[in-house]
């Protein structure tokens, strides 16, 4: 198979991956020659790998050990101290600024590295005065604002553990969350915008605070700037900014599963492994550089907006967009792109398959700063690859990125040092022991397995929050496997190195012993024109049969006729398999998603197979709850 991107000898030269290479090579005499290598090398000395991580960001810590234990009770860095927000400021400089930002009805507004700075010394100062203390909890009911970097790196300093939801999440999902972690501080806006329509948040508020009796004080957001409506605010203007030196373990923050099933989990994870992570992943995979432009579309209630803040760590500007990148116009955030002169572009991969369906077409703007262009949130088809390249930049290196809230970050994702094929992820990222496992607990190579890691990561969940005898967590990862993670996610690893991920395994669809995943169902179906989204179940009885639908979403002013499901049908037949001919297809007015844009096939699933919606969904974790009210129908 031909590449559709290769690397020019200019652009590996450059990379901080190869001055991470070479400083191996001086400092530790270690050669690798190819990436290939240099990854076997990382997930088999796991311990030496991250250690020289520590070593070539200078991250200045003393330790007893670097790793001891086994997941899921592995430790790292024993008897190191840090504060994460200290490492964020070392990279302070005159020459870039820290943030950009625009709202649906602001311009874009620059915020300088010693603004960034005299707005956290006032925060963190403030929270020290109300009393707030390492390990205490502080929650932010935020959009994706300047105002939530303040906070979160103002919360951090202190050592305190951060928590955010979205304006846009309904209360009983912001008490669900934080109602588990009894915050002690809340940050809020009283109001925000979205599509052109203000929607007032005073009532909800209350509302939270009422249901969460843990908070003691509520700031709001002033929303003609980026401060807070704090009192004695020049007093802890002058007052030093402190960090406070935690252990390597201590929490940062607190995120939370999709939650669409049943309680969401509060994973915790530590300053210390995502610090490290984060200079791994945004230096040498994503080859962040002072002076770089990093956006991610995301809201504060989405692990992207986690991980996009820690472009700061690579001393690049960090762009951040409040509002709906459908307006005023579906061409938004392209637009956006161009205007803040972004590098690095990321966004869901749902996203770049509705422009290419609307058929935008982004290079029509001066996208010629744009380096690397990341895609995540579910699978992106072969036909996404080829948009990309046709109609948003030639030059740029799509880096498509998988992993998830549970490790905030990607198991894998791109590199500048290999080429791009049709339809693969480039990698697996370097210290992610990330294998395809079948049936038998064996690693395969071009088959379809299990996506397990084998090996511990600093960045996995120190705990979930309230777990004390670790037994949720426990359940949610190595219920499986002893000692081993079991993603499930549905994985197939390429002989280029590769990945290509089929979507998630208990969703995966198995008919006559041959299994596949619903994203090669999606590709061929989300094809056909007058078709704009889909959804595909098995379901299997406990008298042997099973039952396979697929409910489809039309394009306004198209029904669903019989032309179409044959046309459905045969594409699906000889694209896939005549396995995969579904038993029924079923137009439906909207496809269910999660708040963080993946489709609900494991709730609806249940639903259709008789457990009652109360139990089937928490509704409050939905993008779109009235798009489930057709399938009660089925229930």
């Amino acid at each position: 198979m031909k590449p559709l991107w290769i690397p020019t000898l200019d652009i590996i030269s450059k990379s901080n991956l190869s001055q991470y290479i070479n400083w191996l090579r001086v400092e530790k005499s270690l050669i690798f020659n190819d990436y290939s290598s240099l990854w076997e090398w990382s997930v088999n000395e796991v311990a030496d790998f991250w250690e020289s991580i520590v070593q070539f960001y200078n991250i200045g810590i003393n330790y007893t050990s670097v790793l001891s234990g086994e997941m899921p009770h592995a430790q790292w860095f024993a008897g190191a101290e840090l504060n994460y927000a200290e490492y964020i400021f070392k990279q302070s400089n005159t020459i870039f600024p820290a943030l950009i930002f625009k709202a649906e009805n602001t311009a874009l507004k620059e915020i300088s590295w010693d603004e960034l700075y005299q707005q956290v010394t006032i925060v963190s100062n403030y929270l020290r005065a109300s009393g707030i203390k390492a390990g205490d909890c502080v929650v932010g009911y935020l959009p994706n604002s300047p105002q939530a970097i303040i906070a979160f790196l103002a919360t951090v300093s202190v050592g305190a553990v951060w928590s955010s939801a979205s304006p846009d999440f309904g209360t009983s999902s912001v008490i669900e969350r934080f109602g588990q972690i009894k915050p002690k501080i809340l940050f809020a806006v009283d109001s925000y915008q979205y599509g052109g329509k203000l929607f007032d948040k005073t009532a909800d508020i209350q509302t939270i605070c009422q249901a969460i009796p843990s908070i003691q004080q509520t700031v709001l957001a002033d929303n003609s700037s980026y401060e807070y409506q704090i009192s004695n605010k020049e007093e802890y203007r002058n007052q030093e900014l402190i960090f406070e030196q935690v252990p390597f373990s201590h929490p940062i923050w607190i995120v939370y599963s999709s939650g669409t099933t049943g309680m969401p989990k509060a994973i915790t994870h530590s300053q210390g492994g995502v610090l490290l992570e984060y200079f791994k992943s945004h230096g040498l995979h994503n080859d962040l550089k002072r002076g770089d432009r990093y956006f991610w579309f995301s809201t504060t209630g989405w692990i992207m907006w986690n991980i996009a803040q820690g472009s700061l760590l690579s001393g690049a500007t960090l762009v951040l967009f409040d509002g709906n990148p459908n307006y005023p116009n579906s061409e938004t955030l392209w637009n956006l792109a161009s205007e803040a002169k972004v590098t690095h572009f990321g966004t869901g991969a749902a996203f770049i398959l509705a422009s290419m369906k609307a058929e935008i077409i982004p290079k029509k703007y001066d996208l010629s700063s744009l380096k690397v262009i990341g895609s995540t949130g579910s699978p992106l088809p072969v036909e996404g690859f080829e948009w990309i390249y046709e109609n948003v930049s030639s030059t740029a290196l799509l880096a498509s990125l998988s992993g998830g809230t549970d490790v905030a970050a990607g198991f894998v994702g791109g590199c500048l040092h290999l080429p791009l094929y049709t339809g693969e992820i480039q990698c697996r990222m370097l210290g992610c022991s990330v294998e395809a496992w079948d049936e038998n607990e064996k690693s395969v190579i071009e088959e379809v397995g299990e996506l397990v890691i084998t090996k511990p990561m600093p960045n996995m969940p120190i705990c979930f929050w309230n777990d004390d005898d670790f037994s949720k967590y426990t359940n949610s990862y190595f219920d499986v496997y002893k000692n081993i993670w079991r993603h499930g996610d549905w994985v197939k690893i390429t002989k280029n190195g590769g990945v290509i991920i089929s979507g998630r395994s208990d969703a995966t669809l198995n008919k006559f012993g041959i299994r596949i995943g619903t994203s090669e169902i999606y590709r061929v179906v989300e094809q056909i024109e007058q078709i704009q989204d889909s959804l595909i179940l098995n379901i299997d009885y406990e008298n042997g049969t099973s039952f396979m639908p697929l409910f489809v979403q039309m394009k306004q002013g198209n029904l669903l006729d019989e032309n179409t499901k044959q046309k459905i049908r045969q594409k699906l037949k000889i694209e896939c398999s005549p396995r995969y001919v579904p038993d029924d297809i079923i137009e439906v007015p909207e496809i269910p998603y999660t708040m963080s844009g993946k489709k609900m096939e494991v709730p609806i699933k249940k639903i259709l197979m008789g457990v009652s919606p109360e139990k089937a969904i928490n509704f409050g974790a939905m993008r779109n709850s009235a798009a489930v009210e057709v399938f009660l129908l089925f229930y």
